[in-house]
C-alpha cells in the first residue's frame, strides 16, 4: 500500500534543515538524485550501509539496522514532507513534489550567494585601492576623483545586490 500525503505547501527552510540534519535522510536524497524513476529501498539501504562502514562486504547486521531505520523512521518522514513518494508494498521510492526544494540545499544552495559575496568583496577592495592609490599620488590613479570611484564601487555593489534580490 502506498502511503499518500495531502501536503501541498512548500517546505519551510527550517523543515528542510530538519530533514537534512540526519545523515541517512540526506543520503536518501543524494542517492535518489542520482537515479531516474523508482529505486528499491533495499538498494538504498545497501548503499547507506556501505557508506557507514569501512569493511567489505557490509556486515548483515548493519544492513538490517539501516533497512529497518529507513522503513520505520526516515522514509515515512520524507513521505510526510512530500520529499519522496514511498510505496511500502513494493518497497520502492521515487521523487516527490518537494524533492527539488530539498536537493537544492545539498547541491550548493549557497554557491550563488557565495559568488555574489566574492564579487562584492572584489569591488570593495578595488574601490578602496583606487582611493588609496589616488591619495598617495600614484600617476594615472591620482587623476581619478576618489569620490567618483567610491560612488561607482558602491553603485556596482548595490546593482549586484538588487539583481540578486529580483532574480
Amino acid at each position: 500500500m502506498s502511503v499518500q500525503t495531502n501536503r501541498s505547501e512548500p517546505l519551510a527552510e527550517s523543515e528542510v534543515f530538519h530533514i537534512l540534519g540526519n545523515d541517512r535522510r540526506r543520503a536518501i536524497v543524494q542517492l535518489l538524485a542520482e537515479e531516474a524513476g523508482q529505486v528499491d529501498v533495499s538498494d538504498i539501504a545497501s548503499e547507506i550501509a556501505a557508506r557507514e562502514t569501512d569493511t567489505t562486504p557490509v556486515p548483515n547486521n548493519l544492513y538490517k539496522s539501516v533497512y529497518v531505520s529507513l522503513q520505520q523512521t526516515h522514509l515515512p518522514q520524507l513521505q510526510e514532507d512530500a520529499v519522496i513518494e514511498y510505496d511500502s508494498d513494493a518497497k520502492t521510492i521515487q521523487r516527490g513534489p518537494n524533492f527539488d526544494d530539498v536537493l537544492q540545499y545539498i547541491n550548493g544552495h549557497g554557491e550563488t550567494e557565495s559568488m555574489a559575496l566574492q564579487f562584492h568583496f572584489v569591488v570593495c577592495v578595488l574601490g578602496l585601492a583606487v582611493i588609496a592609490f589616488a591619495g598617495l599620488g600614484i600617476p594615472l590613479l591620482s587623476s581619478i576623483d576618489p569620490v567618483l570611484s567610491s560612488v561607482v564601487a558602491l553603485l556596482a555593489v548595490a546593482a549586484s545586490s538588487l539583481y540578486r534580490l529580483l532574480a
